[in-house]
């Protein structure tokens, strides 16, 4: 997940051969062979873990099991009627009307009974599990972590630096989450406010070489970095934006949502971050006494999925969508069986959502099988491995070869198609007829050319329309298939912009782009 830089400042020379574009003479630009870099390390992950246990059952309910969740937990399942329909077979809490939307608008998906083999019903050794993706109990890299490790071996010592300044990962809050931890260090920095400068108390600490030395040397090189990290975090949430209306500011998780949003549109590289909502251990009055629809984890969906679709239309219009996808997941789901305090008790598999515009939307893995009878204190089998769902998630979102995922995990991985290409929809219409295509347009802080290519070289810039050059988006060579990089547009003034694709094939196409 090494990032790339989109704007390179490259030393350019001309060739004999002039074009012409829209009246205006160019010089074509020699080749320069930079290995290629996938547009994968423009995107970025969320992650949102509920902490406690959420009771899969009354929040993506099988509609084909109704009558025997009738039987089940009729205290706490939720009147049929009042299920918000996905499929003929699926439905949502009745709560969840932001993420019906984003489901029927292809941005949320739904994998089915996932977990891991023997469910360990602990709150803290099952996090621990989720969190290093591992059963070995041995393990304390977390799954993203060790990844991190792979990519960036020195960590910490000499990050930040001038070719990764931004945090590789966020963990919203005062705590740094486990999955992002490494070897040597945590790869994600705690944050509670992107606006609030960090100044931690540094002191040049020269080491003696003595055990105390050393150890104070570290933590100097910490604080040192989280000095430097949190001017950039500050930076990017000044230079950044949010157009959305939907959030509410009394909502938490709305909020750390939106300064993430914030921070994205202001530039910050950082690849993951990492959010909590805590209250889903509901053991009692998960539901009102008077009201199924209603209660404490139907305050917690509502969260839940109001922050989610703020979030995801503040992306929309941010013009940010195709480079964001997230993720929720909590350690384990619930007992079949409800218990006689309006609750549920620890169970073991659980859906998990996936949201985003590139998402492979629908629904992953058949339906829970939900008898009339059930054994005392059974859980919902697992059915898919949650690792295959990580594993998955660094293929198909960060590109990870597949020969250097199997070695992060213990488990022979099954990959599952979970985030595939971005859902072009009315736009690959215009993809077809012109083979190339900059979206969104107009645009307001970043976005993206579609095109295709052979195993060549190819060169992206953007022109103003005096013709002259004013960001090179990328310069080097590309495999063949169709391609979408993304490049940002903060340092451009509103107006029109030429965005230029040239290919060592020999053609050479243009589009057009507005900057609001």
């Amino acid at each position: 997940m090494k990032r790339r830089n989109f704007v390179k400042n490259v030393s350019l020379a001309s060739v004999a051969a002039p074009f012409v574009l829209k009246d205006i003479n160019f010089q074509a630009i020699e080749k320069k062979l930079f290995n290629y870099s996938k547009s994968a390390e423009d995107r970025v992950f969320v992650i949102i873990r509920l902490n406690g246990g959420n009771d899969g059952l009354n929040t993506v309910i099988p509609l084909d099991q109704y009558d025997n969740l009738m039987i089940q937990r009729p205290n706490v399942v939720v009147p049929e009627t009042s299920i918000l329909s996905l499929t003929p077979t699926l439905g949502l809490h009745p709560i969840m009307t932001g993420m019906q939307s984003m489901f029927n608008n292809g941005k949320l998906s739904i994998v089915q009974n996932v977990g891991y083999p023997e469910q360990n019903r602990s709150h803290f050794r099952s996090m621990d599990i989720w969190s290093t993706g591992m059963l070995d109990i041995n393990e304390t890299r977390g799954w993203l972590g060790r990844q991190f490790d792979n990519d960036y071996p020195n960590y910490p010592e000499d990050y930040p630096n001038a070719t990764y300044p931004d945090p590789f990962a966020i963990s919203m809050g005062y705590e740094v989450s486990a999955t992002c931890q490494g070897l040597m260090a945590n790869f994600s920095q705690a944050l509670e406010d992107p606006f609030a400068a960090v100044n931690l108390l540094s002191s040049t600490v020269v080491n003696d070489g003595t055990y105390f030395g050393s150890h104070m040397e570290y933590l100097s090189t910490l604080i040192d970095q989280t000095n430097s990290y949190g001017a950039q975090i500050n930076a990017a949430a000044n230079a950044g934006n949010t157009l959305s209306t939907l959030y509410d500011a009394n909502n938490p998780i709305a909020v750390q949502l939106r300064y993430v949003a914030q921070m994205i549109s202001g530039g910050l590289k950082t690849k993951v971050y990492i959010l909590n909502i805590n209250g889903f251990d509901t053991h009692n009055a998960q539901v009102s006494s008077t009201d199924t629809t209603a209660g404490e984890h139907a305050n917690l969906l509502k969260t839940l999925s109001d922050a989610v679709t703020a979030f995801q239309n503040d992306l929309q219009l941010l013009g940010l969508e195709n480079r964001v996808a997230g993720m929720t997941f909590s350690e384990f789901g619930r007992q079949i069986a409800s218990n006689a305090s309006d609750g549920t008790d620890h169970g073991d598999a659980a859906p998990l959502f996936l949201f985003g515009s590139c998402i492979n939307s629908g629904v992953i893995g058949p339906n829970p099988t939900i008898g009339s009878t059930v054994v005392d204190q059974a859980g919902v089998p697992m059915q898919i491995d949650f690792r295959d769902i990580y594993a998955s998630i660094l293929k198909d979102w960060f590109e990870v070869p597949m020969a250097d995922i199997q070695p992060l995990f213990e488990q022979t991985v099954t990959f599952y198609q979970v985030l595939g290409a971005c859902n072009l929809r009315v736009e690959d219409e215009e993809f077809e007829r012109n083979r190339i295509l900059v979206f969104p347009n107009p645009a307001t802080s970043a976005s993206s050319v579609r095109f295709d290519a052979q195993n060549e070289w190819v060169k992206i810039e953007v022109y103003d329309l005096t013709g002259r050059s004013v960001a090179l988006v990328f310069d080097g060579n590309i495999e063949q298939g169709t391609h979408t990089i993304p490049f940002e547009l903060h340092d451009l003034q509103a107006g029109e912009y030429i965005v230029f694709v040239q290919k060592e094939s020999g053609s050479q196409q243009t589009k057009l782009v507005k900057v609001k």
